[in-house]
């Protein structure tokens, strides 16, 4: 079971140089996981960049279609996310993700580095296929 980070998502959407590895893993049928602050973050980004077929796209097929489900913290967790984001020099963002990969029990997929400097660490996608 694995939360997979914005920046793969991104890579696939925005075919950026880890496009091809990053779209096997997530074709991988593993059970794969996506936190709302990635997905609205997600939506953002593609949304500034006027790319709304790629994000109906992604929302219809590629996140919620093929097996990837949907996570989020409550809003009374928000202050365990900003004790994590303390502890490791994190931002919020990948904080959160931090939390929700601790609380679900799930291995973080990226290609941010920050995560090294947590007791989960992180997987790339290559590590895992």
């Amino acid at each position: 079971m694995y939360l997979v980070d914005t920046n793969i998502f991104l890579h696939v959407l925005l075919k950026k140089e880890k496009y091809d590895v990053s779209l096997l893993f997530l074709k991988s049928g593993k059970e794969l996981y996506i936190t709302d602050f990635s997905l609205y973050s997600i939506c953002i980004l593609l949304g500034k960049l006027g790319e709304n077929k790629v994000l109906e796209r992604f929302v219809d097929d590629a996140a919620m279609g093929e097996g990837i489900y949907l996570v989020k913290a409550e809003a009374y967790e928000i202050s365990d996310v900003i004790e994590i984001e303390e502890k490791y020099h994190l931002d919020f963002d990948d904080a959160y993700q931090y939390f929700i990969a601790q609380k679900e029990g799930l291995t973080i997929i990226s290609y941010d580095k920050d995560f090294d400097r947590t007791e989960k660490g992180r997987k790339k996608p290559e590590e895992i296929l």
